[in-house]
């Protein structure tokens, strides 16, 4: 059965505070039994904490995350650890790797994006040998247009064992319908991010709405938020229904930013939202 589990971006502070085994505890006493790994550094001892943490709560790694080149110097990546990720994989019994985002150098030109994808099919084909999916996850920026074709679909068709973990809000974001979205990649989708899409009031306090132009249309387009799913516009039941259909094996709950409210509440929020919607066989 599909799972349904949190993406460990949101944690990444109080992974920093508390240690990645009390976030894991947490999270498993909040009522979670599968993370997505993003964000969280990858030494030694991080890799034995969620080990030991899998095998004392019943956690699954969904997936970890694996850039294939550095945007930032120092990180580890396809290009400079592959056997440590690979290792990391195995250890955790995790059979998905996970690209965040395309760095910033391979947007803004066709040619250099496809380069990119062919970078990382060489990759897919290379992981395929130790059991490993790669996937590549999107944001916003893949739907920019090509001679009429979205980018992220560019990519998808210049790929053969590359996947897609598809982003709920931000394919809404892009102009799309995540339901209708997300069926045109069965076959192509094993990880889905659970992420709600929210319209907030415009805020024009301290904005001098006579002498300030650019501030106060700014207040009145900075509207658009992350929020916890079921919070927002996006037909929760129907995307699930779509993910499932269209090859879903994990959906991640994830929500970039909670705007001062506790991450931790607004987890518990989303699962017992997703349980009122019929979905808590999945968690």
């Amino acid at each position: 059965m599909a799972k349904i589990g949190v993406q460990m971006m949101v944690l990444r502070e109080y992974i920093k505070k508390d240690g990645v085994y009390n976030v894991l505890k947490k999270l498993h006493e909040i009522g979670f039994s599968c993370v997505e790994v993003s964000q969280v550094d990858m030494s030694a001892e991080n890799v034995s904490e969620i080990k030991k943490s899998c095998d004392e709560f019943g956690i699954s790694i969904a997936a970890l995350s694996a850039a294939v080149e550095s945007m930032i110097p120092g990180i580890e990546t396809l290009d400079t650890h592959f056997d440590k990720i690979v290792s990391d994989a195995k250890i955790l019994n995790c059979n998905y790797l996970r690209i965040g985002m395309m760095p910033f150098g391979s947007l803004g030109s066709l040619e250099k994006s496809i380069a990119f994808a062919k970078k990382c099919e060489a990759y897919a084909e290379k992981l395929e040998a130790y059991g490993i999916k790669l996937y590549y996850h999107n944001h916003h920026v893949e739907f920019v247009k090509y001679d009429g074709k979205y980018l992220l679909d560019i990519l998808r068709d210049n790929t053969n064992k590359l996947g897609f973990e598809l982003d709920t809000h931000w394919i809404q974001r892009g102009g799309e319908n995540p339901v209708d979205f997300i069926k045109t990649y069965k076959g192509k989708l094993e990880l889905l991010h659970l992420k709600d899409y929210k319209i907030v009031e415009p805020n024009f306090e301290n904005v001098d709405m006579a002498n300030d132009f650019p501030a106060m249309f700014r207040a009145f387009t900075d509207v658009v938020r992350f929020a916890e799913v079921g919070e927002g516009s996006l037909d929760f039941p129907n995307i699930i229904k779509a993910g499932l259909e269209s090859g879903a094996n994990f959906m991640l709950i994830e929500q970039d930013d909670t705007y001062g409210r506790d991450v931790y509440e607004s987890l518990s929020i989303s699962k017992n939202n997703l349980i009122k919607m019929g979905f808590g066989n999945m968690l």
